[in-house]
């Protein structure tokens, strides 16, 4: 008898649908495509542009619509509320984008930022939002090396030690139906790629550590050199701003050389740096000095997004 995916094939041309390349090959790992429009970015070595955004439905589909490579949900300062989240996600998907795209690729990847700074070493609340299918965690307030160890085991399901890639060792829970579902594969496939990029080449998921206070910065070095698999460090220039004693004074020359601080290591360690508050004044700047995060308001028209992606050659 002929194999589902034949039977498959067979009744897309029956209803005269454009095959898709991921169900006419089969399920094969080699032809699923890269996922996360944001990691895809990065490893081309392009500047990734996200927003955050309320994980409201009418702010999730307009974005899913739009220009960047990602959106983040923002739960820190916001509610926590997961079937709000559920729903953004859902609104996020357009079977004419998936379609005419011909790809399980989300136009825009959908990624949040979690309520737990780094210190409560928390764990339940990564693997509640990947269960759902986000393809990325931003952490808060990352600041010593355990925290960011912490942060990249939350984000791993567990493996035998002999496994080259084993550290930072997993401690995900087992449910991946729902997030397997949403991504569009099998569970076997959702966990070849359910991991951390770039420690896993064809890891979907990415981690961000938001590094927002001095420690973070002095621990920054020994972070990105002992902990595998952190994809962005981005800077928390309001929290460093306000340590510091000049909140939102991102000019003063202190805390605009520790902003420097942190890129200049980043380079140093090859990890790219994520900038939270690019506009129509520091968009040129921030491009020429090598961030390759940014993250644009989440307007309707998206003109400085437009403006910058044309600045950074996208």
């Amino acid at each position: 008898m002929p194999s589902h995916w034949h039977l498959i094939s067979g009744l897309l041309q029956f209803l005269g649908i454009a095959q898709l390349a991921f169900v006419t090959e089969g399920p094969n790992m080699a032809e699923i495509p890269r996922l996360n429009g944001v990691i895809k970015a990065l490893e081309e070595g392009k500047t990734a542009f996200t927003t955050f955004s309320a994980a409201d439905i009418d702010s999730a589909a307009a974005l899913g619509a739009s220009p960047l490579d990602g959106v983040v949900f923002e739960m820190e300062h916001g509610p926590f509320d997961a079937p709000n989240l559920r729903d953004a996600l859902q609104h996020m998907l357009s079977r004419r984008q998936i379609l005419d795209g011909g790809t399980l690729a989300p136009a825009v990847t959908p990624m949040v930022r979690i309520p737990p700074n780094g210190g409560e070493m928390n764990q339940w609340i990564a693997k509640q939002v990947l269960d759902l299918g986000i393809y990325g965690i931003v952490f808060p307030h990352i600041s010593t090396v355990d925290e960011a160890w912490n942060a990249v085991r939350a984000c791993r399901y567990p493996r035998m030690p002999e496994v080259s890639t084993y550290n930072p060792p997993g401690i995900r829970g087992d449910a991946p139906t729902r997030a397997a579902r949403y991504w569009g594969l099998t569970s076997q496939e959702y966990y070849a790629r359910a991991d951390v990029w770039p420690l896993a080449p064809q890891g979907e998921v990415l981690v961000i550590i938001q590094c927002e206070d001095l420690l973070a910065i002095d621990n920054l070095p020994s972070i990105l050199k002992e902990v595998p698999g952190i994809g962005v460090v981005l800077i928390g220039e309001g929290d460093l701003s306000q340590e510091m004693g000049h909140p939102r004074e991102y000019d003063h020359p202190d805390v605009a050389a520790a902003i420097n601080r942190i890129l200049r290591i980043c380079k140093e360690y090859n990890v790219p740096c994520g900038h939270p508050h690019p506009d129509a004044d520091n968009m040129e700047r921030l491009v020429q000095e090598g961030y390759k995060f940014l993250m644009p308001g989440a307007g309707r028209s998206f003109a400085v997004l437009n403006q910058m992606r044309s600045l950074a050659g996208r």
